[in-house]
């Protein structure tokens, strides 16, 4: 009786409320056909199936069935002919095959669970898990540093939420770098890899995922060199930086992860400290303690950190650098601002070429062409040019440029905004080019 409950719908459950009644003669079958909404006839035959098969009559005989259902021949021939021709394709190329090859149409997830169910094809629960082999520590200290970023709450209730940037040593698991910031942007991994850079030198390589800060994953973008700011500083100071493919790949830092969010938040309230600043004055005495209890000697004694050069002039490396070229009218853009040059030489040389724009973490903006900054300044687009501004002669094409530039944007949305074609019409008029009368 309960199995037999647990099968109704919601509306069959709400006939046997009325059947039940109707068989204990508290209610007719008329009556009872109008509350539910159906027929007299209709209620009759449903009380008679209740009387001859009890609750069981009341559900749906068609429950299971589908009116699409694909004919059992049209499966058992499909299949047929993948275990035959097919065996190893998957479901998408298999079903392509077979309208290709044998004119038989079926949705392409229709064959991926018929093949299934006639375990052709498993699913990704059913495949076996990839194993992850554990591989030998590298051999020097500085051959290989793992690097990432762990979000966490930091100082739990005492603060906001925040990322710890993290740099292990491959060889000897021992804290390089600790960091805490905002976010895992260039500049946050900037500042990081300074403090290391200074404190150890440089590195052989940088093992991390696969962020957007470390690795271009656009299959095809549509510019740049194939360089991510951080990869194109690691570049310029011969870093190497590979990215891993699994988590499990850098499991020394992912593991180191797990131990700090247990051990610096505890010492981090110890000390009650609760913003970034407090915190990234601490992180050295931190590291200090915890290599000292968790760290290892390497295999081999050689230190592989390099000095760095003089040329390695890490306040222009850790820059945010892009190409842009140069108009006609000696004018660069770059972040939604026009930049003018002033008309030396060197800024004439560089007229329609390309051109390095540097911006700096606080803002500040160089433009430089074949190593030399050029004089430059910004032209805002709004409100730079008011009414009775005054423009150098030399750098008024650019400025009418762009001006017309944010007279045409103002009509649009004008335009946009009008309700009626004589309002739209009005606006154009208004905005539009007109030529002096003639004179006579």
């Amino acid at each position: 009786m309960t199995d037999d409950l647990t099968s109704l719908s919601t509306r069959e459950m709400d006939r046997l409320q009325v059947v039940l009644r109707i068989a204990d003669g508290r209610l007719t079958q008329t009556a009872g056909a109008k509350i539910v909404g159906i027929s007299d006839r209709q209620m009759r035959r449903i009380c008679r199936r209740f009387a001859q098969e009890g609750v069981a009559g009341l559900g749906s005989k068609r429950r299971g069935r589908s009116n699409r259902r694909l004919p059992v021949e049209l499966r058992k021939e499909a299949l047929a002919l993948v275990r035959a021709r097919y065996a190893d394709f998957g479901p998408t190329l298999a079903q392509e095959k077979l309208l290709e090859q044998h004119d038989i149409r079926v949705a392409t997830e229709t064959l991926r669970q018929w093949m299934i169910d006639d375990g052709i094809w498993l699913t990704r629960r059913q495949r076996n898990k990839r194993v992850q082999q554990p591989r030998h520590r590298r051999d020097c200290y500085g051959e290989l540093v793992q690097i990432d970023g762990s979000d966490h709450h930091w100082f739990e209730d005492r603060g906001p939420r925040s990322v710890l940037l993290v740099y292990v040593d491959d060889a000897t698991g021992k804290l390089m770098a600790l960091r805490m910031c905002e976010s895992e942007s260039a500049f946050s991994y900037f500042h990081a890899t300074r403090s290391y850079l200074e404190r150890h030198g440089k590195p052989v390589a940088l093992y991390s995922d696969k962020a957007g800060v470390f690795r271009v994953n656009a299959k095809r973008p549509k510019a740049g060199d194939g360089f991510t700011q951080f990869g194109r500083a690691m570049s310029d100071l011969n870093i190497d930086v590979i990215c891993a493919n699994t988590p499990a790949a850098k499991g020394r830092v992912e593991r180191a992860h797990q131990t700090l969010q247990d051990r610096l938040v505890k010492e981090l309230r110890l000390r009650g400290i609760s913003t970034m600043d407090d915190a990234n004055r601490y992180l050295p005495e931190f590291m200090d303690d915890y290599n000292r209890r968790f760290g290892r000697s390497a295999r081999n004694d050689h230190d592989a950190h390099r000095p760095l050069l003089e040329r390695d002039c890490l306040d222009d490396i850790f820059t945010w650098q892009e190409e842009r070229r140069v108009t006609a009218q000696l004018t660069v853009h770059h972040k939604r601002t026009m930049y003018l040059l002033e008309p030396t030489e060197e800024a004439k040389a560089a007229a329609k070429k390309r051109v390095t724009v540097v911006e700096y973490e606080d803002g500040r903006v160089s433009i430089r062409f074949e190593g030399v900054a050029l004089a430059a300044r910004p032209f805002h687009k709004d409100g730079c040019v008011t009414q009775g501004s005054i423009v150098d002669n030399k750098l008024l094409s650019g400025a009418l440029t762009e001006i017309r530039k944010r007279q045409q944007q103002k009509e649009q949305e004008l335009v946009k905004s009008a309700k009626s074609k004589r309002e739209k019409r009005i606006v154009r008029d208004r905005f539009a080019d007109r030529l002096p009368p003639p004179g006579p």
